[in-house]
């Protein structure tokens, strides 16, 4: 009778940590789906799912790497604050664990990249007692912008589940990441557009004001300018409202 209501005390405590487990997932799957439609800065949108995937995975270092100009793999966001790891480190295409798994777009496993030959960091991870690694690609429609990577302190295989839980995550990230850079384009696009527009209109007013053409405006607006240490755009407004000019209209 004893051992049956031990074993039912274990089996209860096993499904409490199951749950839990899958709360926790949720809870970050929620998390990174909020920040695809949120307005915030890419930063904080990379912080946040960093943070989020090391609770889920029970990671020492989770680390998120975005493929830059230089078509290398840069450290973006980590949620560790070791200075050692937080060093500025690049990762080539096709080069390392990390770097293939971005190049063939597909996860890989390690069980303890302090040994793997591969593994470009071996000396960092001896340091910061890295051992087993799970790196999985940010793709978005099939095109891969960057990896995710867990680490843990002590040997561990990572399981089919996990995997699937890392690449949902990433899934999501990748999404957000995209939109928020999307955002970001859209916007720079369209403040160009509107400076463009005041530059025009203040030119425009020089130019009846001076009885020249609009070549000779913008000159004398550039060397403003120049003269000044100040953008086109703020020469523009400041021209449109000293000539009792709204310039947002």
């Amino acid at each position: 009778m004893a051992r049956e209501k031990a074993s039912e005390k274990a089996g209860g405590e096993a499904d409490s940590g199951k749950r839990s487990s899958a709360e926790s997932r949720i809870g970050a799957l929620l998390a990174i789906s909020r920040a695809i439609t949120s307005e915030k800065y890419l930063e904080d949108i990379l912080r946040l799912i960093v943070t989020v995937t090391a609770e889920v995975m029970e990671s020492k270092i989770c680390s998120l790497m975005l493929i830059d100009e230089d078509g290398k793999l840069h450290v973006k966001a980590t949620q560790s604050m070791s200075r050692e790891y937080n060093k500025k480190r690049l990762v080539e295409l096709g080069k390392g664990v990390v770097g293939k798994v971005a190049s063939e777009n597909r996860p890989a496993i390690v069980r303890d990249v302090r040994k793997e030959p591969e593994y470009i960091y071996r000396d960092m991870a001896r340091k910061e007692g890295l051992v087993s690694l799970l790196s999985v690609p940010l793709a978005v429609k099939g095109r891969v912008i960057g990896v995710i990577n867990c680490y843990t302190s002590r040997p561990h295989d990572f399981k089919e589940p996990e995997v699937t839980v890392l690449t949902t995550i990433a899934n999501q990230a990748a999404i957000a990441i995209e939109n928020t850079e999307l955002l970001v384009r859209s916007r720079v696009i369209q403040e160009e557009l509107e400076s463009r527009k005041l530059v025009e209109r203040a030119k425009d007013i020089l130019a009846a004001e001076s009885g020249t053409g609009g070549d000779e405006a913008y000159r004398k607006m550039r060397k403003m300018s120049m003269n000044m240490r100040r953008p086109m755009r703020q020469i523009a407004e400041a021209i449109i409202i000293s000539r009792g000019v709204d310039a947002g209209s």
